[in-house]
């Protein structure tokens, strides 16, 4: 088994329910992430649950040479390896992706373009879940992207009292198949002179 995804089945074996699967995620996947999460403009893009760093490598691809990468990361051996991708753009924080909001404002940016997630909502808390989701939302600037890719549909579940419905895709090319999520964060605009809230077409 080649060395990423025996570190990936290792932390899966140790803790099922905190990481989400038990080998990294395909090329394909990596695809439809980026192309969901609309990184070609963004320029602070936060990612919760990097694993061995295999989508932060393709995030850090798709994102411009100005642009800021903060990765959110449980696990401390996963969070190690991360630190080893040599890239300025890329912040590494070994916590809890609930404490989004407080690592933005540390670094001096008031929210984030866009918000990646592979961190496995079916298998959390639900108080903790809707922690999680609650902190996503506040973190998001105004038409910013939350896009979470996950093998359940829990997370539909739990986010939708904060971000409504979301559109979702299927990627089958991925072991296991998993479907992606997409939120934009509602924003305001004015319309015949008063302000309407509405959210952003795809």
């Amino acid at each position: 088994m080649h060395g990423e995804n025996w570190t990936f089945f290792r932390e899966f074996m140790k803790a099922p329910r905190v990481v989400a699967s038990v080998i990294p995620s395909s090329s394909f996947l990596k695809r439809r992430v980026i192309q969901a999460a609309g990184l070609t403009q963004a320029g602070v893009v936060v990612e919760l649950g990097p694993g061995t760093g295999g989508m932060t490598r393709s995030l850090l691809q798709a994102l411009g040479p100005q642009a800021h990468l903060l990765a959110i990361e449980r696990t401390e051996e996963f969070a190690r390896l991360v630190e080893q991708i040599d890239d300025s753009r890329l912040e590494i924080v070994n916590g809890c992706a609930s404490s989004i909001g407080n690592e933005l404002r540390c670094r001096g940016f008031e929210a984030a373009d866009a918000i990646v997630s592979g961190i496995p909502f079916s298998t959390m808390p639900a108080t903790l879940a809707a922690t999680i989701v609650a902190a996503v939302h506040a973190a998001l600037c105004p038409g910013g992207r939350f896009v979470a890719y996950q093998i359940s549909d829990r997370v539909a579940d739990h986010a939708l009292p904060v971000l409504g419905a979301p559109a979702i895709e299927h990627e089958l090319r991925n072991i296991p198949p998993v479907r992606v999520f997409t939120w934009c964060k509602a924003e305001k605009a004015r319309v015949n002179g008063r302000e309407v809230t509405a959210r952003l077409a795809d």
